[in-house]
């Protein structure tokens, strides 16, 4: 596993060793051999700034057809969990204003991530668990394409949740760790 304290490369190393080769999202592997996803460092200690850098990247795919999507990674100012939530929601509200919803989706992504009916330490968590914040701006056309052509995709929480779980807490949370660079 790749050790890391740089936001992008841990991103690369989690999209790779863990996102990809565990098949948490069935669908990544090929992005990342295409070479379509982008990486986006983002400072969020400005959150204005942080937003308008999202809409730079709604751009930044409008004008780019071969980048699939895009991973903006939050490197300082949303540490905690509360408050990158906070953000996120204004952000997920500003793409609809500006006529984005249905153009792009923002999945997100956190260290600390908890589902709101789970428990912290439940290793259900870690399928939204990074090394990093970061908000995963998805092209809407792309992701119904690779849903429309996957067996099951009704299926596919569930069975993260069951394989996360399989793992365990400290196995996982010990990866994560390592791929930020503090273990």
């Amino acid at each position: 596993m790749t050790v890391s304290p740089d936001p992008l490369a841990a991103a690369r190393a989690w999209v790779e060793t863990f996102v990809v080769a565990r098949d948490v999202c069935p669908f990544a592997g090929r992005e990342v051999s295409r070479g379509s996803v982008r990486y986006v460092a983002v400072s969020a200690s400005d959150r204005e700034a942080a937003l308008l850098s999202l809409f730079d990247e709604c751009r930044h795919l409008e004008a780019t057809p071969e980048v699939e999507t895009t991973l903006l990674v939050l490197t300082e100012g949303l540490e905690a969990f509360d408050d990158y939530l906070d953000l996120l929601e204004i952000a997920e509200a500003l793409l609809a204003d500006q006529g984005y919803e249905g153009t792009f989706q923002l999945a997100s992504f956190h260290p600390d991530y908890v589902f709101a009916d789970a428990e912290p330490e439940d290793p259900a968590n870690f399928t939204n668990r990074s090394p990093w914040p970061m908000w995963h701006l998805l092209r809407e056309a792309g992701l119904e394409r690779a849903l429309s052509h996957h067996p099951d995709p009704e299926g596919i929480p569930a069975r993260n949740i069951d394989a996360m779980r399989e793992l365990g807490h400290a196995t996982l949370a010990h990866e994560l760790a390592e791929l930020k660079g503090s273990a």
